[in-house]
């Protein structure tokens, strides 16, 4: 753990520079719009330990595989979103000498993140030769209202000398990535142009032919007057080289005057504007920004961040840390994915480091989804559509392995598998049943049927078809068996019987046969065209009943628990409490073997699946699974401390509910795994949110009502938050004595808050006694 940042409600502040933590800062400190974002990088260039990212969402490199041994079924190839053209960069020289932290003297360093305004400022002063002092302000935003606009800003006063400044604004697309399997760069200049107003260079990714055109422009600004070329205040030197573009501004100030350069950025792909207009777009672009100024920039930027708060904000009293940590989080996930764009997902570090390739996860489906369900349902139905635009990719996934039907790929980023690990990508496939549960949970939650019986059906029968094909039927047993699989708990592989795949497979089933009938029921038009259309007959779904009936579920009869699959039982039983601290995490100091022989877990396996299906067990077979596994969890999968938590609260545990959720919400911020050097960790964050809205008050929808069960955590005076539900938009405050409701828009709806109804409406509160 690191404890480096100042407690602060809404901002992250860093006092001090430490070169041996830049990476771990560069993460915490990335910005996004959606659109494009980057790590924490300085803008006048670094030579120390550094992982330089900038990212464009959806262009992206198929990195040819790079194994020991193939293995037939292998993907070709991991998609990865690349490190695209570097537009931050602003080289400062001061007197010849340039700035450079790595080598600089450097005192007063503090740098801040403001959540609530989405930029990122850093502040110091700098110790020249004969003790020349400047203090730096340099600060930049990713406007949330022009996602294809950037600003940077550097403001530089000499304190005790007068001197020449110089800068040089740069476009610099002869970048790569540390994570390139065979150090290939993976971008072609197409053009570069540069005058003495603005420069532009327009890249192409090899193999997939994404092109991507920056251009930017600068202003510089002398004590609050912006400088033109007419006063003669400075020169400019025009600079351009393959796959480079910029420009040396410099101009003499005396000492006490402030001088500052803002620097404009358009940033604009092929995946939204044809080739033939691209960097006419990208030009107009900037103009237009350019011509608005900075200011106004921002302020439009700050009106967006402001809407984004008033609909996703968690507001905790009496924990400051807490505060910071919920709010960091949301404030990531509104950074990557606000939904504007179904071609898009929701990869595991954002836009914040260049691990796990930026590509799409089950993560999205099983940890991210209630995120935007509850503060978005459009949203939510652009993730699953998402799926369905891949269903044919997931059909070819399926045939790949032999099987029938879909099996939606563990790591995608246009629907086809590209991860290959062997335990991962052939064996890891509960991922099926996390994107068929997304539809249940949007279903459920919303009460629209339309994405259902229009697209979902589709996903369900397929994903269906793939369970029937890939189960085992055992006639000693007469139960059918899902043999060689990895479940959620990756410090296991190759396992039979995974408790929670067998189980979320048939339900899976069980689900897909229900939607048919309620399809039946309420549009036989539609079910008469699906059964045409997905050649549907009776014996298939007899056959889909028969595995139901007879799915295979490890028991250990004397403890009252689920196994997590065949054979756990047999290892040596120890807990996390007896490991020496020193040995963890396990994955920074077992071998691999050591690790698959012991009873440790990674994350949540079995109380994943109870976590999905809470209707289906009581509480003393909750606890009782709950108190046998969560002893047993190192929780150094990201995913694993928020459904823990949730589990927590639902069986009363609140002590241990609160101290799960302290891990996930402080996850990066604290650096708990000691693996946030390499990005933050997104879909986390995302069940961070869960844990308070889910775990501490209880939101649940059962037989179409919203149901309420909160308490407020020993270590806090209060929370509260903000949902929509079928059309209506809640806030839900939670004190120590009472829990009110409070509808902001939309018809009257029943709620039932600790199981008593009560009829919710537009000013006219719910007020509950805890």
């Amino acid at each position: 753990m690191i404890d480096k940042f100042i407690a602060d409600e809404w901002k992250i502040i860093e006092e001090g520079f430490d070169p041996k933590t830049n990476r771990f800062s560069e993460s915490i400190f990335s910005l996004g719009n959606e659109h494009m974002g980057l790590r924490g990088n300085f803008e006048e260039g670094y030579s120390g330990d550094s992982l330089q990212g900038t990212y464009v969402a959806g262009i992206y490199y198929p990195d040819k595989t790079r194994v020991g041994w193939w293995k037939i079924g292998y993907p070709e190839f991991f998609a990865k979103v690349i490190n695209s053209t570097n537009w931050i960069g602003i080289d400062v020289e001061i007197d010849g000498n340039k700035l450079d932290l790595a080598h600089c003297n450097v005192k007063d360093f503090k740098r801040v993140l403001d959540m609530k305004e989405g930029t990122l400022t850093r502040t110091f002063t700098w110790i020249g030769d004969e003790g020349k002092e400047t203090s730096f302000v340099i600060k930049r935003f990713l406007s949330m209202a022009e996602n294809n606009i950037a600003c940077i800003s550097i403001a530089a006063t000499p304190l005790n000398y007068s001197g020449t400044f110089s800068f040089t604004p740069y476009l610099d697309g002869d970048v790569s990535n540390e994570d390139s399997n065979y150090g290939e760069k993976f971008w072609e200049e197409v053009n570069r142009n540069v005058n003495s107003n603005e420069a532009l260079l327009t890249m192409k990714t090899k193999k997939t032919g994404f092109i991507l055109s920056t251009a930017m422009d600068t202003k510089l600004i002398l004590d609050s007057e912006e400088i033109t070329v007419e006063k003669k205040l400075m020169s400019e030197k025009l600079a351009s080289k393959e796959k480079y573009v910029g420009y040396k501004l410099e101009i003499p100030v005396e000492q006490g005057c402030r001088i500052e350069i803002q620097k404009f950025v358009s940033v604009c792909t092929s995946r939204d504007y044809e080739e033939d207009i691209l960097e006419k777009v990208t030009l107009d672009k900037l103009r237009s920004a350019t011509q608005k100024g900075y200011e106004e920039l921002f302020k439009e930027h700050c009106e967006v961040m402001e809407r984004k708060w008033e609909d996703s904000d968690v507001v905790i009293e009496g924990d400051v840390k807490a505060q910071q940590g919920i709010r960091y989080n949301i404030f990531q996930l509104n950074q990557t994915y606000t939904g504007k764009d179904p071609r898009l997902n929701i990869g595991p570090k954002g836009f914040t480091g260049e691990k796990y390739g930026g590509s799409t996860y089950w993560d999205t489906e099983a940890f991210c989804f209630p995120f935007y369900l509850y503060t978005n349902e459009n949203v939510a139905r652009n993730l699953l559509y998402y799926r369905y635009l891949h269903l044919e990719r997931a059909k070819e996934n399926a045939r790949k392995l032999g099987f029938k039907g879909a099996l939606y790929p563990m790591v995608t980023m246009d629907g086809q598998e590209c991860h290959n690990e062997w335990e991962i990508t052939f064996e890891e496939i509960h991922r099926n049943a996390a994107i068929a549960y997304a539809i249940y949970n949007y279903t459920n939650y919303t009460g629209d049927r339309s994405y259902l019986f229009q697209y979902g059906i589709e996903v369900l029968v397929e994903t269906s078809r793939f369970w029937a094909d890939r189960v085992n039927y055992n006639p000693r047993k007469d139960k059918y068996m899902i043999l060689g699989v990895t479940g959620p708990n990756e410090y296991e592989n190759n396992v039979n019987n995974n408790w929670y795949t067998n189980t979320m497979a048939a339900w899976n089933l069980e689900y897909t046969l229900a939607s048919l009938d309620e399809i039946k029921k309420n549009d036989e038009k539609r079910y008469h065209e699906l059964m045409t259309k997905l050649q549907l007959k009776q014996d298939e779904l007899s056959k889909w009943r028969d595995i139901i009936d007879k799915m295979y579920y490890p028991y250990v009869e004397e403890l009252g628990i689920f196994e997590q699959n065949d054979l756990y039982m047999d290892k040596e039983q120890m807990l996390v409490k007896d490991l020496p601290p020193e040995v963890l995490p396990l994955n920074k100091h077992w071998s691999w073997d050591r690790i698959l022989r012991s009873c440790f877990i990674k994350q949540a396996d079995v109380i994943q699946g109870i976590y999905f299906l809470p209707e289906r067990f009581d509480v003393e077979c909750t606890k009782r699974n709950f108190d046998f596994y969560e002893p047993r969890t190192v929780h150094e999968s990201s995913l694993s401390p928020s459904i823990y938590s949730i589990v927590a609260s639902r069986i009363g545990y609140e002590e241990k509910a609160y101290e799960l959720y302290l891990r996930t919400a402080r996850l990066d911020l604290d650096n708990y795994n000691d693996d946030t050097d390499d990005g933050v960790h997104l879909t986390s964050m995302a069940g961070t949110w869960a844990a308070i809205v889910q775990g501490f008050a209880g939101v649940n929808v059962i037989n179409g009502k919203l149901c309420l069960n909160p308490y407020v955590p020993e270590q806090w005076e209060s929370y509260s938050f903000k949902i929509t539900f079928r059309g209506r938009k809640l806030k839900i405050y939670v004190h120590k004595k009472q829990v009110i409701v409070e509808q902001l828009s939309g018809e009257p709806v029943s709620i039932n808050v600790f199981d008593k109804e009560y009829l919710s409406q537009t000013g006219n509160d719910i007020s509950v006694k805890i």
